[in-house]
């Protein structure tokens, strides 16, 4: 086997893992992996901000913006500000959030990220080399990519 095709079979299955994951929560819970992982994140870290969220989501602040108001408008997140500090908003699940977690299945997201923070550092720079070079290579464009199987936003008329 090539290693061309050894690196495109791996591609396949970390995508089809993510997509059966957003499947699955689409079928069962109506909302989107990336959703079910970002009500995750929120539910085992309460009070994160928005931008505390894209951190540990490892996406960027406006793809993660875009999961957190339409988890707003459903009913499941809600937006207030910290106690401590009334500039700073925080995050929280709704009880109907709550109630969804129950029901949902893992985020294969986690797994991803665990696998890629768990790889030496001297791996994890080649292989953000390497795609960085393979986007270039396809001329991918060069915008916030959005969370993994979530609709972008629309763009809004001028």
């Amino acid at each position: 086997m090539s290693e061309t095709t050894e690196v495109l079979d791996g591609l396949r299955r970390v995508l089809q893992a993510l997509r059966e994951g957003s499947r699955a929560a689409e079928s069962k819970l109506e909302i989107s992996g990336a959703q079910v992982f970002v009500l995750q994140v929120v539910a085992s870290t309460p009070g994160l901000s928005l931008n505390e969220l894209a951190a540990q989501t490892r996406t960027h602040q406006s793809s993660v913006s875009v999961v957190v108001a339409r988890l707003v408008a459903a009913g499941l997140l809600s937006r207030g500000r910290a106690k401590d500090d009334a500039r700073r908003m925080e995050l929280s699940l709704t009880s109907r959030a709550r109630k969804l977690l129950q029901r949902a299945p893992g985020a294969p997201q986690h797994q991803l990220i665990a696998a890629i923070d768990a790889l030496p550092s001297s791996q994890r720079v080649v292989l953000a080399r390497a795609l960085r070079s393979i986007s270039a290579s396809m001329a991918l464009p060069g915008a916030t990519p959005e969370m993994f199987f979530e609709a972008p936003a629309k763009k809004r008329r001028t």
